[in-house]
């Protein structure tokens, strides 16, 4: 079995806060606990070491709110880490991530900056192939410069917008960006089991196919259709009720070991029935961020 995750980039919660709106689940009217951040942060990295994971910590961005969120840093595949384009309050957070990334070896890949990417929160390697969202944050163009960068096979998704009352879609106030309450594709969408990199000779679709998670609910009806075509892979069905309150989908599964939320006891049931291991951590305070458990960690070894 291949296994996936194994070694990822973190950060830090030491200045985590919510004073810039960026996203559908923050309210800049909301206090934050810091410290039970911090806290969070800290039973993460534990459960991540208790299934296998070595982490590399990065230097904290200094009085960067959302430096916590290093899977927005970058995407990486073999050598190459293809840099972020990260909405303007986050900016500072890049030249973090640049150094951080340096350090492990990587050749850095810049986009031009009109072109919006929020890094591996945005782009979910499964094998060869990649999911990217769109329209959010990461611009179209961005896919085939991931496809022709990095070798994946892009699967390009859109998720559905945040709508106002006058059921238009919203555009974020501080970002200028449009909005979703699936704005990254991590939100929606998980990867639990890569495919094998042998040989299949199963007539039917196998363990050999890997594993993901979905919420079909989340997505925009061509890019449903997109999803319940693909043949090649398997898929667990998640409710939209758990991906939204408990950010279900958005976990780290090494292949073997899932570490997820403990507020999705439906998806858990089903991860377990499919013979994965599943460790759970208790997440609030960063979720008002707009993040969770996959959102603090970038894979260093995505082959």
């Amino acid at each position: 079995m291949q296994k996936i995750n194994t070694k990822v980039l973190m950060s830090g919660a030491e200045h985590f806060n919510d004073g810039f709106a960026i996203n559908s689940y923050m309210d800049d009217g909301v206090d934050v606990d810091v410290k039970k951040a911090i806290e969070e942060h800290n039973s993460i990295k534990q459960a991540f070491l208790e299934a296998g994971i070595e982490i590399v910590d990065a230097e904290v961005p200094q009085n960067c709110q959302d430096g916590v969120y290093t899977a927005n840093w970058a995407l990486t595949r073999g050598n190459k880490a293809v840099m972020s384009n990260l909405p303007l309050t986050r900016q500072p957070e890049e030249e973090y991530a640049k150094r951080a990334l340096e350090n492990e070896g990587f050749e850095i890949i810049k986009l031009p900056r009109e072109y919006r990417f929020s890094g591996q929160g945005d782009a979910l390697p499964c094998g060869n192939t990649l999911f990217v969202g769109t329209t959010y944050r990461t611009s179209p163009e961005v896919h085939a410069i991931l496809a022709d960068t990095l070798g994946y096979q892009t699967i390009s998704l859109q998720t559905v917008p945040q709508y106002s009352e006058q059921q238009e879609p919203v555009t974020n106030p501080v970002t200028g960006w449009p909005d979703s309450f699936f704005y990254d594709l991590d939100l929606a969408i998980s990867i639990l089991k890569a495919p094998s990199d042998e040989p299949c000779y199963h007539t039917e679709l196998c363990d050999c196919a890997g594993l993901i998670a979905w919420c079909p609910e989340a997505f925009m009806p061509e890019s449903q259709e997109k999803m319940r075509n693909l043949n090649d892979v398997r898929k667990i069905e998640v409710s939209l009720d758990e991906a939204m309150q408990a950010s279900a989908c958005n976990l780290v599964s090494t292949g073997e070991t899932v570490i997820m939320g403990n507020k999705a006891p439906n998806l858990q049931r089903k991860i377990q029935e499919c013979g994965l291991k599943v460790i759970t951590v208790n997440v609030e305070e960063l979720m008002k961020g707009g993040g969770f458990i996959r959102c603090t960690s970038l894979a260093l070894n995505n082959e």
